[in-house]
C-alpha cells in the first residue's frame, strides 16, 4: 500500500537517527515501529501491583477535638501559647 505520511519533526530526527545507526532504509524503520506501535496499542493493558499501606496502632487520642485549632496548638506547645 501507498500513502503519504506528514511527519512531525522531533519524530523525523529520531527515524533519521536510527537509521544511520542501523543502517536500514526509512520504509522498513516505520513499518516495525508502527508494527511495535500497534501491537502495543492494541494489547491489554498491564495489570497494576495493588498498593497497600501498612497500617499501626498509634495508641490513644490525646486531645477530645480539633475543631478550635488553638486548644489543640495549647496543648501541643504547652500552655504558654495563648
Amino acid at each position: 500500500m501507498r500513502t503519504t505520511l506528514t511527519i512531525d519533526d522531533d519524530v523525523a530526527a529520531l527515524l533519521e537517527r536510527m537509521r544511520k545507526d542501523r543502517e536500514a532504509n526509512l520504509k522498513d524503520l516505520v513499518n516495525e515501529a508502527l508494527r511495535r506501535g500497534l501491537q502495543e496499542m492494541n494489547a491489554r493493558p498491564k495489570r497494576r501491583k495493588i498498593f497497600r499501606t501498612q497500617s499501626f496502632d498509634t495508641g490513644a487520642v490525646l486531645i477530645n477535638s480539633i475543631d478550635n485549632v488553638a486548644e489543640a496548638l495549647a496543648y501541643a506547645e504547652g500552655e504558654g501559647f495563648k
